[in-house]
């Protein structure tokens, strides 16, 4: 709604249909789209069909849908009940909204029965109220969009901007709106990769985490791992809390460039605020220090002023990590415990560890193409590579029933009606030194939101995505505008991760 590209439109979904109020001004004759920033509609908009329903405006602008056997004039009540707010006629109740220090006070004209109906919260204390007035302490942030809040509960559309967002959640759950509550956390979980001046997805993530909304926390905390390279780069890094500064250090789905990109977030991060030594070395413990070259691992016990202060807090790791790069992984697994967090890759971006791949017209045909990744992160395989074959159908097939892979490019269609989109990522070679690991193939969903490229999805396997079955399930790529598809391109980056087997023989 409306011309600002800030502002988002927020409908209570018993409200439907879609069509806005009607422009009293609009000059009934006219062509052409006039929806103007209030968000009404022209004329030529009016004539709009949704199934048998018609909807038309009569000449004392009431705006009447019909079907064979339903009159509806629910949009002229909706028009009704604003000019009821906005006028104040008949109303029994004043709302007096204070900050606490009395700083700001806001009085708005309201009826009882509108409250009540929308909110229980309302109803309880209109209930108990002994005067005409009700007063309600608010914060600052609340108070500014009291008046929107109440809109809603008369109206059922909202139009808000990105840092109104947490007022009106607020302000939703005090009252005990469900309605609204749901849609704030619905728009807040779509814009997350919005652009805003100083960041909002960690203020999001910790305003979730205080009021308890599972959704919206899960989300913010996937957004970050999934774009943590990005998030690294932006001022909103240092202002996140050591809680989930460690919650995001635990993942193994982070996607960034490199375990090394990850420490020098961390280092900045510890500059800048300062904390308390069990809060840094429990986060440089969480560092897969194994992840990194030796080189870089020289570098960082030379240059890096944290890891020098705090050197004996994680002495063990580098000790284990030194030792993993100077033997075979095989023969590591024969005295450590390689399944721990130390050994595992995350979703590192660098050439050395997968490749991206851009397939135009997705739903065209089959698609191979071929990569090569290091056999393992270990020093004692750095100058040994794996080629890797990767194949993408738009429609599955069997294995059996499929064309010889090709070096790259396009193969023969093999059209299947109903068929599911899978992707196939295969060893070009087999070799000995692949006794002991299992390859875990990650493919990572790229997608254009708010005008930037961010991870969509993330599908695990070890050989085919068949074996996770929902590859691309909720995707539709026909449609060119689909939220999976970038330009009307499929954006992938493939990723394998080798995941090495501890061969400790267990004493009796």
């Amino acid at each position: 709604k409306g011309s600002v590209t800030n502002d988002i439109f927020i409908r209570n979904q018993k409200e439907e249909p879609h069509c806005a109020r009607m422009n009293q001004s609009s000059d009934p004759n006219s062509g052409g789209d006039n929806a103007v920033s209030d968000g009404s509609v022209s004329a030529a908009d009016i004539s709009c069909r949704w199934d048998k329903a018609l909807i038309k405006r009569d000449p004392q602008f009431l705006i009447i849908q019909t079907t064979r056997d339903t009159i509806s004039h629910s949009l002229n009540l909706v028009q009704r009940l604003e000019a009821l707010l906005l006028q104040g006629n008949s109303s029994d109740v004043f709302l007096r909204v204070e900050t606490p220090n009395a700083e700001e006070v806001k009085v708005i004209q309201a009826h009882s029965l509108v409250l009540s109906l929308q909110s229980p919260a309302f109803e309880e204390m209109l209930l108990s109220r002994n005067s005409s007035t009700l007063v309600l302490k608010e914060s600052s942030d609340c108070a500014a969009v009291f008046d929107k809040f109440i809109r809603y509960l008369y109206c059922g559309e909202i139009n808000l901007r990105l840092e109104q967002a947490t007022p009106l959640h607020k302000l939703a759950t005090k009252f005990r709106v469900l309605g609204l509550q749901q849609g704030m956390t619905q728009y807040m979980t779509q814009n997350l990769a919005r652009d805003s001046p100083s960041g909002h997805v960690v203020g999001w993530y910790e305003y979730a985490l205080q009021v308890g909304d599972a959704t919206l926390r899960d989300s913010c905390l996937q957004y970050l791992s999934w774009n943590l390279s990005s998030v690294l780069q932006s001022g909103e890094w240092v202002t996140i809390s050591s809680h989930l500064l460690m919650s995001l250090l635990q993942r193994s789905d982070l996607v960034l460039q490199s375990e090394m990109e990850l420490f020098a977030g961390l280092e900045a991060w510890i500059i800048q605020n300062e904390p308390d030594g069990l809060t840094v070395e429990n986060a440089l413990r969480a560092v897969r220090y194994a992840m990194m070259p030796p080189r870089e691992l020289f570098r960082l016990q030379t240059q890096s002023p944290i890891l020098a202060r705090y050197q004996e807090s994680v002495r063990d790791l580098l000790y284990m990590s030194y030792q993993f790069h100077s033997a075979s992984p095989l023969h590591m697994a024969k005295y450590f415990d390689v399944n721990c967090s130390l050994f595992m890759p995350r979703n590192y971006l660098s050439p050395m560890w997968g490749s991206s791949w851009v397939i135009n017209n997705p739903t065209r045909d089959d698609r191979s193409t071929s990569f090569q990744t290091q056999l393992g992160p270990s020093g004692h395989d750095a100058s040994k590579r794996v080629t890797w074959n990767a194949l993408f159908s738009p429609r599955w097939l069997p294995l059996n029933m499929r064309s010889m892979y090709t070096e790259t490019g396009a193969m023969q269609p093999t059209r299947v009606d109903g068929g599911r989109p899978r992707i196939i990522v295969t060893p070009a070679t087999s070799s000995a030194d692949f006794a002991g690991v299992n390859f875990q193939k990650t493919v990572l969903v790229m997608a254009q939101q708010q005008g930037k490229v961010v991870v969509r999805h993330i599908y695990n396997f070890h050989q085919s995505t068949e074996e996770n079955g929902d590859f691309l399930a909720e995707a539709d790529l026909y449609r060119r505008t689909s939220e999976y598809l970038t330009d009307g391109s499929l954006s992938l980056h493939i990723v394998v991760k080798p995941l090495y087997q501890t061969l400790i023989t267990t004493k009796n």
